[in-house]
């Protein structure tokens, strides 16, 4: 009889998630199916079709159906299947786990955070299926010690039972753009300062536009601005609008450029090309785009708050993601010095060796194999 831990893996959300729960999940199932680790591995999943539109009534059957999968369905086949571990990558787990241990990851604490950017039902279920059975699980996974605080901090779950665990890149699916490729739009400048994500209230690029605005009043007109992303499918979350008018007010639509969704091959071209990577978020669960950046070998600004003080470390440079004048004076001082411009670059590169989903990977069974010997 075999002594290794067998684990269970809910793979259902690759059908529905379309963000960066998405990418967590598709590399640990990759890591996980690579035979690398003293493990058995078990994968969960549906063969009944997944609803992913608007419409309310079939969104509420398919609620239902989420709710019966992971309380009645899920915990059926982690048993019957003899599973040691069950893991949920989408912070939901089921309340009874007879025979297994249940293991969810909580990637940050926005549910509490921006409680009314959610639907109130799904909040309901958030907080009687998710976060009650979260607190009978042996751990809970996350992945910065920001996102642990917080979690405890709205929970009231000890942190040492959850664990931080650090996130790695995603393989972009184009590494390099086509030799002579240009983008399928016109930059108006010579260099650009980058950011990727989602046009969300929470980016704060309203305030990176000014700053931007202030960097060209110093001097700097050899600049454009893209802000690579689409609107917040949340409408109270979206700041699309906002960044519509900051940028007709101060006459820069030719100098800042909002291209909405990137081909793969554009994305490869501005992370290339780009001068500097800028992340002046107020609130973010981790902030894998600094990596992105590192990859590329592009200096990185980032927000002194939240996560990305952490996940960037010393291959950073920090501002106040409040103060106009402090962003524009953290982007020029990535363009007129070359020292540290280049210093900034050979941390990130070095930094970058911390962070890999074969890393993460070994951390979970790590604790999994804590969770199966824990009373």
């Amino acid at each position: 009889m075999s002594n290794k831990i067998r684990i269970g893996l809910d793979i259902r959300d690759l059908r529905i998630a379309k963000t960066g729960s998405r990418t967590y999940l598709e590399e640990i199932y990759n890591q996980f199916k690579s035979d690398k680790y003293d493990c058995e591995f078990v994968f969960f999943d549906t063969s009944i079709p997944v609803y992913t539109g608007q419409y309310k009534l079939l969104k509420l059957i398919e609620h239902i159906r989420f709710i019966i999968w992971k309380q009645i369905i899920l915990p059926i086949k982690a048993n019957l299947n003899h599973c040691d571990i069950l893991f949920c990558t989408d912070y939901f787990v089921p309340y009874f786990t007879p025979g297994f241990k249940a293991i969810p990851v909580f990637y940050d604490a926005f549910f509490f955070e921006y409680s009314s950017h959610y639907n109130a039902q799904w909040l309901k279920l958030f907080k009687i299926f998710g976060v009650n059975a979260a607190k009978k699980a042996p751990f809970i996974i996350t992945i910065t010690e920001y996102a642990r605080n917080r979690i405890s901090h709205f929970t009231g779950i000890d942190r040492q039972k959850i664990k931080a665990i650090h996130l790695a890149p995603k393989k972009m699916a184009v590494a390099e753009p086509e030799p002579g490729y240009t983008p399928t739009f016109n930059i108006p400048t010579s260099k650009f300062i980058l950011h990727v994500g989602t046009l969300e209230k929470r980016k704060n690029l309203v305030r990176l536009i000014e700053a931007f605005n202030l960097l060209r009043l110093s001097g700097h007109h050899d600049y454009s601005l893209i802000l690579v992303g689409q609107p917040s499918p949340k409408n109270d979350m979206d700041d699309s609008a906002a960044i519509s008018e900051i940028i007709d007010r101060l006459g820069l639509r030719d100098f800042v450029l909002t291209p909405g969704y990137a081909s793969d091959q554009d994305l490869a071209y501005f992370y290339k090309y780009a001068e500097i990577y800028a992340f002046p978020s107020i609130n973010e669960g981790f902030g894998v785009p600094v990596l992105e950046a590192f990859h590329h070998q592009l200096p990185v600004i980032v927000s002194d708050n939240t996560c990305l003080p952490e996940v960037g470390g010393d291959a950073v440079l920090c501002f106040d993601p409040f103060n106009v004048e402090d962003i524009s004076n953290k982007m020029k001082a990535l363009i007129e010095d070359k020292e540290l411009r280049s210093e900034l670059i050979k941390k990130g590169s070095e930094r970058l060796k911390l962070f890999s989903w074969e890393r993460n990977a070994e951390e979970l069974i790590k604790t999994f194999r804590a969770a199966v010997n824990k009373n």
